[in-house]
């Protein structure tokens, strides 16, 4: 039996940084981690996509060209080379998790795959790679739950056999397929068809409930699914899908948006439906925490704290906010209240920011429209059309629709939903703002230059003002620049 103070199931980001934070307290450490090491977002989620994303947005800018007057022959894709890059800068973004880990105290890595015996016992099975354990169990006073999460596949879809992908082995290919079936309107599915579509993969994107990239804004989502829809062909809302295979092909059927039968052949299908927390193999029925119904433990996500237990959760496995920079500090603040476990301290959350990178792109800071409405807050709208706003008019890339919403009596900004030309600024900016507790004629206060995107915010905001009945604000004017400046 091995004892520690602390021991950590996983080493991804949550992991890593936990230990960080354990690593400045006590030496007793195991740091628990029985698959690769390093980070979902540098091996398998961002890095990797955004690599596919610059490419096909490369491509994509050439075809804007003759508006411009400007005419070009480029364009023609290498998929091999394209591929080649991905993996290389992928390869490389991974190289630095896995240095941070081998930088870490060997004595504290146990290469692994642990489950709960009792509530404060860990046994151990062997790695992946095969590697055993110097020891089968370990004690441990406080435990940190760390164990990531991994792409959920719905059953149907298992039909297409070893022509079924998730995002993790598309960044493994050789060359780009000629046809994908994209199933999951998600940030991944996005995010990935619209990269594979640019590149000149034919794509058809398949989801339900006519919902695209979490949009929970009605005015947004319906405007989100005119650009994209016009770019993509998708079915948002397809009826009795069937998959089946035909050699090496996937065939599926389906009944479109329109209410016509249809069946397509693809060279694979894309399972984008979202990601489940890695728990079930953690025997969680021994630790003594009450579950969700998902088999999540419950905790407290200003202490990452389970109940009133001395296990914590951090990342992708709570399933809460899973994007790196919260995976970060859920790891900091578990890391920290295990060591000093059983005093345990509330930390507040930073504003929630997510941002989907296609084109134009889709984002929300703060709490969204449906947050609102489910909580029942008084609030109002102002919003700002792309199409005429004089700086992306300019750059031809005037799409999109802006909503921010400000509570009625206090005037506070609450949050914003999205989509637009790079709109991954005004996302932050409206994030920075709402957690600062500005107001909305406070944020109007702020310096706008003209002429840029930007200026498409401070005219929303403007709306909002007025829609409060705040009273108008007063800004320098342009005359010659069009509506929405």
């Amino acid at each position: 039996m091995h004892e520690v103070d602390v021991a950590i199931i996983g080493a991804g980001t949550a992991g890593m940084v936990a230990y960080g934070e354990v690593r400045k307290k006590t030496d007793r450490i195991a740091l628990i981690e029985g698959g690769p090491f390093g980070t979902t977002c540098a091996r398998v989620g961002c890095m990797p996509s955004k690599l596919l994303i610059a490419a096909a947005d490369a491509r994509h800018r050439l075809s804007t060209l003759p508006a411009f007057g400007i005419h070009s022959d480029a364009g023609t894709v290498d998929g091999r080379a394209v591929m080649k890059r991905v993996r290389e800068e992928r390869d490389r973004f991974a190289s630095f998790a896995k240095d941070a880990v081998e930088s870490f105290d060997q004595h504290h890595i146990v290469r692994a795959y642990a489950a709960f015996e009792d509530p404060h016992t860990l046994v151990l099975n062997a790695a992946s790679d095969g590697t055993l354990p110097a020891f089968k169990r370990i004690r441990a006073e406080r435990i940190i739950i760390a164990s990531g999460s991994r792409p959920r596949i719905a059953e149907p879809l298992r039909a297409a056999g070893d022509r079924l992908v998730v995002n993790d082995d598309v960044f493994d290919w050789q060359d780009l397929p000629g046809s994908v079936a994209v199933f999951g309107a998600g940030a991944v599915g996005v995010e990935l068809g619209q990269a594979l579509h640019r590149l000149g993969v034919r794509v058809h994107m398949f989801s339900r409930g006519g919902s695209i990239a979490g949009i929970s804004d009605p005015a947004v989502r319906e405007v989100a699914v005119r650009i994209l829809g016009a770019e993509i062909p998708s079915s948002l809302d397809a009826r009795d899908v069937r998959i089946e295979r035909d050699g090496n092909v996937v065939i599926v059927h389906f009944i479109d948006d329109d209410g016509v039968s249809r069946s397509e052949r693809f060279d694979y299908l894309l399972a984008a439906t979202g990601r489940a927390p890695n728990v079930e193999s953690l025997a969680l029925q021994h630790s003594g925490l009450a579950l969700d119904a998902r088999g999540v433990p419950d905790f407290d996500p200003q202490t990452m704290q389970a109940g009133d237990s001395h296990v914590f959760l951090a990342g992708d496995a709570n399933a809460n906010r899973e994007v790196l920079h919260e995976t970060a500090d859920e790891g900091h603040l578990a890391g920290t209240n295990a060591m000093s476990f059983p005093a345990v301290y509330k930390h507040a959350r930073r504003t929630p920011l997510g941002i989907v990178f296609s084109d134009p792109q889709i984002a929300f800071a703060g709490r969204t429209h449906a947050q609102l409405l489910t909580d029942g807050v008084d609030f109002a709208i102002g919003d700002v059309s792309f199409e005429n706003q004089g700086r992306s008019r300019v750059m031809l890339v005037n799409h999109g629709l802006l909503r921010v919403y400000g509570e009625q009596d206090s005037g506070l900004l609450l949050g914003a939903e999205m989509i637009g030309p790079e709109n991954e600024h005004l996302a932050h900016l409206l994030a920075w703002t709402i957690q600062m507790r500005m107001t909305v004629r406070q944020v109007l206060d702020m310096p706008f230059y003209h002429p840029v995107i930007e200026e498409g915010l401070r005219t929303a905001l403007r709306k909002l003002l007025g829609v409060l009945g705040m009273g108008p604000h007063v800004p320098l004017s342009c005359i010659d620049c069009g509506p929405g400046v």
